[in-house]
């Protein structure tokens, strides 16, 4: 006669709590492996090269560090430099769907894991929201240079400007990234790979041709607003230098995830660091910080030496390619958001995936969030809202890689961080400096949005975790 097994639940303990994924997860066949190694690439410079280049260094500029936007850049992209080589490491080891929320549960528990997973959710939404709004700024810079204007309050979220009321062009954009998103991999993947072309192509630009028209009088003073602006600049601006996490979140598209995810880790971050100090060094040169407009700063910039109509070529390509920042960001908050539901975490109803093999029932939810956001908050207030909790996952991702070197010194590493502990230590510290340096309001926010996670958790989350279910 058949043993039948009965499946009950664990009491809460906390153990429990602190219990670990495995490393070698099995592949549950969710996704098309659809993605190669240029492919990843681009998807991941289409997170790192977009809003921060044609938008926030602008706001950094002009608002935050002056001239000193390079040393805001320069923290920012030392910092993100040490915890990238800690996510090299851990893609090539656990090339799963989750980015940081994955590898925190493989390292250091449930609860860890969990709570980083929804720290990203609101981070991912809030990013994509921050480049809508960038993207919004340059569609009108393109419509008022042809003689066509929005209305008034149509123009930007209320407190961006005397009658704005809703930031239109944001709200829809973020509308229009959840369609493409839910269309399938592939096909999003070969369109994003086109537009980051485009995307670099107009960098290039940017900064060939900035180059001329440099005076360097616009370098003094160079702190105009203290050594103490400079780094409040690079809390600002570290999202800018992130975008290779939300690639690590689609781990499980990858052709080979092992073998290329380290890789294009590594090449992105490399291209995007060059790329981001070349274009402060131009801003700043071209335009006196005081007089950088905030919502189109290149475009202004060049219209300001008479090369309005390079100023209108840029703005178009601004549009294309910051729009490939905020897809990079919508798939992997929607990446996060299916495997912390199909890991048992969240309801399981977002966890199934539609017949295209794409999270629609994730895509359409983040898509609303965002298009909200945009429509309705600043592009400061919203950038406020995602850094704290991605410098949060910079923290545990460094910690899980010194963990796993002293549990699991035999798992396969596809890629090893060199000089352990020294550069996570590295990581750890810029990270937490820069979280020091961030707004009272940006803390309440993030305290605010992880006790509810923790309600999530202890209501729901623990109970229904897959790796609850015992054998009574």
């Amino acid at each position: 006669m058949a043993v039948v097994t009965k499946r009950t639940r664990a009491p809460m303990t906390m153990s429990g709590v602190l219990r670990r994924m495995p490393v070698n997860v099995p592949d549950t066949g969710d996704f098309k492996k659809s993605m190669g190694l240029w492919q990843l690439v681009a998807l991941s410079l289409g997170g790192l090269v977009g809003a921060g280049v044609f938008s926030l260094a602008g706001v950094v500029a002009n608002e935050v560090a002056g001239p000193a936007v390079l040393v805001s850049f320069a923290i920012a992209i030392i910092a993100s430099a040490a915890a990238g080589l800690c996510y090299a490491e851990f893609a090539g080891m656990v090339p799963k769907a989750g980015s940081a929320y994955t590898y925190s549960y493989v390292a250091l528990g449930e609860i860890i894991g969990f709570m980083i997973g929804w720290d990203l959710l609101l981070e991912y939404t809030a990013i994509v929201s921050v480049v809508a709004i960038a993207v919004s700024g340059y569609l009108n810079y393109i419509t008022h240079y042809i003689g066509f204007d929005l209305p008034t309050w149509a123009l930007g979220a209320p407190g961006s400007g005397h009658g704005h009321r809703v930031d239109l062009f944001a709200l829809l954009l973020c509308l229009l990234l959840a369609f493409l998103l839910s269309r399938g991999t592939r096909e999003s993947a070969r369109v994003q790979t086109g537009l980051v072309a485009v995307k670099l192509v107009i960098v290039a630009v940017v900064i060939v041709a900035g180059v001329f028209h440099i005076k360097s009088g616009n370098y003094t003073p160079f702190f105009p607003f203290g050594v103490g602006g400079a780094v409040s600049g690079a809390a600002l601006a570290f999202f800018a230098v992130y975008g290779y996490d939300a690639m690590s979140a689609a781990a499980e598209e990858s052709k080979d995830g092992k073998r290329l995810m380290p890789k294009a880790i590594l090449i992105s971050l490399g291209i995007a660091s060059v790329i981001y100090l070349l274009v402060c060094l131009v801003i700043v040169g071209m335009v006196n910080y005081t007089d950088i407009a905030v919502s189109s700063p290149f475009s202004s910039a060049f219209d300001s030496v008479g090369m309005g109509v390079l100023g209108l070529v840029i703005a178009v390509g601004a549009v294309v390619g910051v729009t490939t920042s905020a897809f990079a960001n919508m798939l992997a908050v929607t990446r996060v958001g299916f495997a912390m539901s199909r890991d048992g975490l969240l309801p399981s109803y977002f966890g199934k995936s539609s017949a295209r093999r794409v999270p629609t029932r994730v895509i359409w939810p983040v898509g609303v969030v965002s298009a909200l956001i945009a429509g309705f908050l600043p592009i400061r207030q919203a950038a406020e809202l995602t850094n704290i909790g991605i410098l949060m996952a910079f923290i545990v991702v460094a910690l899980g890689v010194m963990r796993l070197r002293k549990t699991r010194p035999d798992a396969d590493r596809a890629f090893r961080t060199p000089w352990v502990p020294v550069v996570p230590l590295i990581g750890i510290g810029f990270s937490i400096w820069l979280i020091s340096e961030l707004t009272l309001i940006t803390w309440v926010r993030f305290v605010v949005w992880l006790v509810l996670g923790l309600g999530v958790y202890w209501g729901f989350g623990y109970r229904n975790s897959k790796l609850n279910e015992v054998a009574a």
